[in-house]
């Protein structure tokens, strides 16, 4: 029987940062949703929460269809929705998730790593990752942008973020 302990806790540790994510952004209004907070980035994903959220969302299905792709398979990603609404967000991120757990349910642990440079797979930015280490990237992409998120938050509506990583 093959393993899937490292897998299962890649997917345990990808799902508590999209769940602490959607716990910190639960309260944002409508209208905070929608409030351009940087107009000065170059970055499209970074301009408003809701184009942060919806470059997250985006992301982790590009994640997960490389990762199935990788294995002959040729799917396109869902194109990238942008919402009014966090409940909308929060829908999307658990359909997004329940992608990954489609993904992974045929990815056992000796599939994970990869030393030979030419069965990586290439991400849209020019780096080879094996499927550990893009998943890897995965999850610190949601939590760079959890903080990031919390950020914005802080410093232009004057909520109190409710930041439950690292026990805060």
């Amino acid at each position: 029987m093959k393993n899937k302990g490292a897998v299962t806790a890649i997917l345990e540790i990808y799902k508590k940062a999209i769940e602490d994510l959607k716990d910190s952004i639960k309260d944002i209004s409508e209208e905070q949703l929608l409030v351009v907070v940087d107009t000065e980035t170059t970055d499209d994903n970074c301009r408003s929460l809701q184009t942060i959220l919806s470059h997250i969302v985006s992301s982790g299905y590009s994640y997960a269809t490389s990762v199935h792709n990788h294995k002959e398979n040729s799917l396109e990603k869902p194109v990238k929705k942008f919402h009014t609404s966090v409940d909308a967000y929060v829908t999307d991120l658990d359909t997004m998730f329940a992608f990954n757990e489609f993904v992974f349910d045929k990815i056992y642990d000796d599939e994970l790593e990869e030393n030979d440079q030419d069965n990586k797979m290439k991400t849209g930015w020019q780096q080879y990752y094996d499927i550990e280490q893009l998943m890897e990237h995965a999850i610190v992409h949601i939590l760079r942008h959890h903080r990031q998120i919390n950020n914005i938050i802080k410093r232009n509506f004057n909520n109190s973020v409710k930041d439950t990583r690292y026990g805060r």
